[in-house]
């Protein structure tokens, strides 16, 4: 198979990364950048890489199979149609757009058109939540419970259009539409109900923090968490299963698990605490319980773009679809309705 020409229209923050990985990937070429701010364009120049004079260049280019759309969130939309109907595949950025009507009609631009169309998904690949999904899914320790998933930082919301409401800008949208996909791929039922609290510390107009608790239609629960003013970080991952329980206290390090063999209560003693005894919370011995840790995943993240061209080509269905991208982007809208009314959401997503 050739590799498909890419072309990324953003030469940000983000786009730098894409255009680079493109650089050193197996299965794209990268013909190009395009970005509205000149100076970007230059950059890119100085760098080897060609920019194009405009948009309507790209568009034109018989060449180009493939847009990478890399550019701040409320013009995703307008931007990946007019490729989906020049002819064109499209990755596009997360979030992929502000609201399920606008995805609805990038999918069927997409439909239409006969073209590949997909939210670039990339922390699917981060080695944490891959080490908490492959023990999920082995079955160790049982039928998951409840799966809680945090991010922690101190420096704030950042200055640039993640902070403005306008543009898509606050946590929910830049780090949350990661966790809860991450949270969704582990847990697939529907979700039934959807409780979420911003915070506005250090930025009123968006949310530079929120709390969201999700309830399953099979009994499951999760919770996410992103923070931007957390001296003290909680931990990344925890996971409570039927037998036994994982932790990863920070993305660099490995799963802890502790597996329980067996239930054995009869000679628990009660434990001395400082105002008084519990037998309650006795601490597990190593006769009932085992405890380990787990090797950090492999993962390499040129896997997405891998697929996608697969995708492009038929040979794979692409790894994230139209419809995981609808629910996900469906859980965030009930979120921003439970915040803004402080109530439970009762939902089927």
């Amino acid at each position: 198979m050739r590799k498909m020409n890419l072309v990324v229209i953003g030469y940000g923050g983000m786009g730098g990364w894409h255009a680079q990985h493109a650089l050193n990937s197996d299965v794209v070429n990268l013909r190009g950048v395009y970005d509205i701010l000149p100076e970007r364009n230059a950059l890119a120049e100085s760098r080897g890489i060609h920019a194009y004079a405009s948009y309507e260049d790209v568009l034109a280019d018989e060449q180009v199979d493939l847009i990478t759309v890399a550019i701040p969130n409320d013009v995703h939309e307008s931007v990946c149609v007019r490729a989906l109907e020049a002819g064109k595949h499209v990755i596009c950025e997360k979030p992929v757009t502000l609201d399920c009507a606008s995805l609805q009609r990038m999918c069927a631009a997409a439909d239409k058109a006969g073209r590949i169309f997909s939210v670039h998904q990339n922390r699917r690949w981060d080695v944490d939540y891959l080490a908490i999904k492959q023990l999920a899914e082995s079955g160790e320790i049982g039928e998951v419970i409840r799966i809680e998933s945090r991010i922690h930082g101190s420096r704030g919301i950042p200055s640039d259009w993640r902070g403005l409401k306008a543009y898509g800008g606050g946590m929910l949208y830049d780090w949350g539409i990661h966790l809860i996909d991450q949270v969704m791929q582990i847990i697939t039922a529907p979700v039934v109900s959807v409780d979420c609290r911003f915070d506005h510390i250090t930025n009123d107009e968006v949310d530079d923090g929120f709390r969201l608790d999700m309830t399953f239609a099979d009994g499951k629960s999760a919770y996410v968490e992103v923070g931007t003013y957390n001296f003290i970080a909680m931990p990344r991952l925890y996971m409570r299963a039927k037998d036994g329980s994982a932790l990863i206290s920070d993305w660099r390090e490995k799963c802890q698990v502790v597996k329980c063999n067996y239930w054995h209560e009869s000679d628990v003693l009660p434990v001395q605490t400082a105002a008084g005894l519990t037998k309650t919370m006795a601490p597990r011995d190593d006769i009932t319980t085992t405890t380990y840790t787990l090797e950090r995943p492999a993962s390499d993240v040129h896997e997405y773009y891998r697929n996608f061209v697969k995708a492009m080509a038929g040979e794979e269905q692409p790894l994230v679809t139209h419809t995981q991208m609808m629910r996900v982007l469906r859980v965030i809208e009930v979120a921003f309705e439970s915040a803004e009314k402080n109530q439970v959401i009762a939902c089927n997503v």
